[in-house]
Formats: C-alpha cells, sequence, structure tokens
C-alpha cells in the first residue's frame, strides 16, 4: 500500500518552500518518524518524517523544487511493499550482472558510448558591460548525465546577477572543465557536450549491484537497528551499528548518528573510569563550525555598505505616519482594483507615489555627487530593496513619475519574481537615484538604513502596529508606522531631510494630495 510523503502546512505568510535535502533514496527501508526530507521556507527548515515503517517507493519532488503546502512530494510503501521492493532490487542486480558478463563474453572491447557524436563546447556567455569575471555557482548535471537542447547545465554567478548556461544540443554532459567555486571569463570553455551521445548506465548498475552484495553481507543484528543507507554509511567507516550510539525510534541508528559518531572521532564511549583520569574539563552541547566561502554577490553587498558607512557623512532621521487614511482606502477598493488592474493593491504603490512627489519637491534627495560637483536629475528611478535567496539586490523602477500605481505594483511584482528566480539583469540593477526598503515585512518596527552609494538618501518602511495616540486630546488606538530617512549630510541639509519626510508623512496620512497635487 502506497502512502502519500507530503509537504507540511507552511507557517503564516509563506506562499511556498523549497526541498532543501532528500536523507533518504528511493528502495531505502524507512521506520516511523525517521526524517526523510528537509523543506526549507524563507525562515524555516521544517523536517518531513515517516508516517509508517516501510519502503521509499517513489521520490516526486527532487531537491530544488518549489513547492506548496499539503503537495505530495513521494511515495511510502507501507508493510509488505518492503519485502516487494527488496526482491525487485535484487532481481535488477542479478539481470545487470547477467547481462555484463554476457557483453564482456561477447566483446572484450567495452561500448562505445557514441564516440561518433559531435563535441560542442559550453561556454561562459558574454558578461554585462564593467564584469571582469566571474564565478562558477552551481553545476546542476554531472558528467555522464542525459542532457536536451536548452537544458539549464550551470548557473554563472557575476557580482549583481547570475547568468544561466544552457545544453547547445541533446546528448550527454561528457566532461566539466570548470569545478564549482572556479573564476572563469567570458567565453572560457568550461565543459563538453557530445551531441546524440546516450548516458552510460554501467557504473549505476555496478553501483547498484555492490550496494545489494553489501546489504546482504550485514548481520541481523545490524539490519534490525539500521536501514540500508546507514548500513552502507557504517560500513564505508568499518563501523557497526552497535559501535553507534542510536537515537531514533526503538534505538534505532539513523544517518545523522554515523556522521556525528565519525566527525566525534569514531571512538566508542570511553569507561567511566578512563573519563575521570582525565583533567580536560568536559563541554555540554554541540561545538561544531562550518566555514562556507561568500558568495560574489555577498562579497559586493559587504563591500559597499563598508564603503557607504565610511565615505558619506551618513545621519539618520525619523518621523511616524498613520496609515489608517491608505488601510480605509485599500479595504474599500482593493477587490475592484484588482478586477481593473490584475494586480493586488498593496502599500507599495502609495510609497513610491508619496516618494516620487516628495523628490520633486527636494530635488537635492534626488541628487548626487560626483567628485566636487552635485549632479541633478531631472527624472525619477527609484531603487526597490529585494531579499532574495543570495541576498539583499535593489533592482530599479523607472520614470516613477510616469507611473500610474497599478502600473507600480506590477513593475514590482515582477522585479521581486525576477530576484526569487535569479533572472534580473544588469539593467534592472543599474541606475536609481533613491532607495525604499520595506522591513516591515520582516516585522521590523525601527531601524536606520544605510546609504546605497552615489545615492544621497534612502527610506526605510517600517511595520505597522497599533498604538495608543493622542488625537484631539483623546487617546486612540492606530495604525502607525515609523519612516526613516538615512540621507549624506555633505549634499542634504537637516531642513531639506525633515522636510522632505515630513511631506511623505503628509501625503500618507491624506492620500487625496496625490491626486490633488497639493
Amino acid at each position: 500500500m502506497a502512502i502519500d510523503i507530503k509537504v507540511p502546512q507552511l507557517p503564516e505568510s509563506v506562499a511556498d518552500a523549497t526541498v532543501a535535502t532528500w536523507h533518504v533514496k528511493p528502495g531505502d527501508k524507512v521506520s516511523r518518524d525517521q526524517n526523510l526530507v528537509d523543506i526549507e521556507t524563507d525562515k524555516v527548515v521544517l523536517e518531513v518524517v515517516a508516517p509508517e515503517d516501510g519502503v521509499i517507493g517513489e521520490i516526486i519532488a527532487e531537491e530544488g523544487a518549489t513547492v506548496g503546502a499539503d503537495e505530495v512530494i513521494g511515495k511510502l510503501e507501507k508493510g509488505d511493499g518492503a519485502a516487494k521492493s527488496d526482491d525487485k532490487k535484487s532481481e535488477a542486480s542479478e539481470k545487470s550482472a547477467e547481462k555484463k558478463s554476457d557483453d564482456k563474453k561477447a566483446d572484450d572491447k567495452p561500448a562505445a558510448k557514441s564516440g561518433s557524436g559531435e563535441k560542442l563546447e559550453v561556454k561562459v556567455p558574454q558578461l554585462p558591460e564593467s564584469v571582469a569575471d566571474a564565478t562558477i555557482a552551481t553545476w546542476h548535471v554531472k558528467a555522464g548525465e542525459k542532457v536536451t537542447r536548452d537544458q539549464n547545465l550551470v548557473d554563472i554567478e557575476t557580482d549583481k546577477v547570475v547568468l544561466e548556461v544552457v545544453a547547445p544540443a541533446d546528448g550527454v554532459l561528457a566532461e566539466i572543465k570548470q569545478e564549482e567555486g572556479a573564476t572563469v571569463g567570458a567565453d572560457d570553455v568550461i565543459g563538453i557536450v557530445e551531441a546524440g551521445a546516450a548516458a552510460d548506465d554501467t557504473d549505476t548498475a555496478d553501483k547498484s549491484a555492490a550496494s545489494s552484495n553489501d546489504d546482504s553481507k550485514d548481520d541481523d543484528g545490524d539490519s534490525e537497528v539500521a536501514g540500508p543507507a546507514v548500513r552502507r554509511l557504517l560500513a564505508e567507516h568499518d563501523l557497526k551499528a552497535s559501535d553507534v550510539k542510536g537515537t531514533g525510534k526503538g534505538g534505532r541508528v539513523t544517518k545523522e548518528d554515523v556522521e556525528k559518531h565519525v566527525k566525534d572521532g569514531g571512538k566508542k564511549e570511553a569507561p567511566a573510569a578512563a573519563k575521570s583520569e582525565s583533567s580536560a574539563p568536559a563541554v555540554a552541547g554541540d561545538r561544531e563550525q562550518k566555514r562556507v566561502p561568500m558568495t560574489r554577490l555577498r562579497k559586493t553587498i559587504a563591500k559597499r555598505l563598508l564603503e557607504a558607512k565610511n565615505a558619506t557623512a551618513m545621519l539618520t532621521t525619523f518621523n511616524e505616519v498613520n496609515m489608517k487614511p491608505i488601510m480605509d482606502l485599500r479595504s474599500k477598493y482593493k477587490d475592484e482594483f484588482e478586477k481593473r488592474h490584475d494586480t493586488r493593491l498593496g502599500f507599495m504603490g502609495f510609497y513610491v507615489k508619496a516618494v516620487t512627489e516628495a523628490l520633486k519637491r527636494f530635488p537635492e534627495v534626488n541628487a548626487s555627487i560626483d567628485g566636487d560637483d552635485i549632479v541633478y536629475h531631472n527624472y525619477f528611478d527609484i531603487s526597490i530593496a529585494v531579499s532574495t535567496p543570495r541576498g539583499l539586490v535593489t533592482p530599479v523602477l523607472r520614470d516613477t513619475d510616469k507611473m500610474s500605481i497599478a502600473e507600480i505594483e506590477n513593475g514590482i511584482r515582477d522585479l521581486a519574481i525576477k530576484g526569487r528566480d535569479g533572472k534580473l539583469t544588469m539593467e534592472d540593477m543599474q541606475g536609481g537615484n533613491f532607495t525604499i526598503t520595506n522591513g516591515g515585512v520582516f516585522g521590523s518596527l525601527l531601524s536606520t538604513p544605510i546609504l546605497n552609494p552615489p545615492q544621497s538618501a534612502i527610506l526605510g518602511m517600517h511595520k505597522i502596529q497599533d498604538r495608543p495616540m493622542a488625537v484631539d486630546g483623546k487617546v486612540e488606538i492606530l495604525p502607525m508606522m515609523y519612516l526613516a530617512l538615512s540621507y549624506d549630510h555633505r549634499i542634504i541639509d537637516g531642513k531639506e531631510s525633515v522636510g522632505f519626510l515630513v511631506t511623505i508623512k503628509e501625503l500618507l496620512e491624506d492620500p487625496q494630495r496625490l491626486l490633488l497635487d497639493i
């Protein structure tokens, strides 16, 4: 009987998640409550455990796939399905061994992988202007695997964007010339695709047969306390299940138990007498460390933030705004707005509109410093801070003074989707005269945003929270939000910065001003 392995209920406000790591493979025996797969959301990692004892029959959603709540990501064969699965594996291994033996007798020479296929170079694409080199971020296929034309083979990461390199033809990835982490330039050859070739399954069959033979050698004691995947891991490190302390149900040994045992030195627990002889104090808790190199994007972000702190006279001023008028306006028209414009009426449309109007009234805030000159811009390109899996980026919304609220909402949605999917281009990222960052979506109540050079100012929006406020001599509970404007004091004086922030406050508290231009 097959049981669905489903994505659990996701946290509030989380629309989807990513399959991070499968800890088992099809054919592996699992026990009830054993962790099968990690599901990663924007904030937390959820564990999906086995609902029953059995065998993993099928993995539907591979690692890296985007999934939703209650989505089926795998199948578990309960009870008899385990025995059937093992029988099938055994039969497949025997057939594979027989076939190899017959092939060897028929011809001592190894079969060609279709060497007659044309060998095509996989090259780094042309890099954006001003970008000298890039880094191999992730290979999505391995040498010897079958590929199809236009299939994404590898991600190339530059300082700002991620480029995809696709297969030039159907065939097999014959060779990887540059591994992950390597620095490459435009037109560098990073791999070879053999067109029309078929993937060689010989190694896979060998591994499957060897794995089956290894499993059959395990004694009954190990089989009772560890699944096939764990037994293979134990064999790799020349260990027995009895050497490792099991934390699974009924004392079963898990892969995590074996890995921890190996990291701790692979030694059996010392007798109490030996422990007492040690003079070193015992340290409680997990004290492991993990060292991961920064991505190019993260290094660029770090460099620019440090430059902003060291190269500008940055100052932050604050104010607060009553969001009730805009919230009432949204509640009244949001359904009609969505029907008419096919997009949701959010807050960012109002924020961008208010900022654009304030920039018109205070041109210093829309200006920048170039050497000893002040450059005033007569256009309004606003950078919108977007959180992506690779870090915070600021794609640009251009000519916001000519856009309606619906166009602004659609533009921001498109930039957010491209950022999430790693599809932002250099054109999306370049330029921008002013930045808006909304930390309120993560729950931030107040912050001091850092400038985005060469811009001279950045506006921080925050969480909308009900607070008691004095209104006409009475205390009322109102949805209030803090505004924070960080600016370069070399070009913007206190008068302009405070006036700019007050203008935004007035426009948001009375949205009709945006229509009347007052």
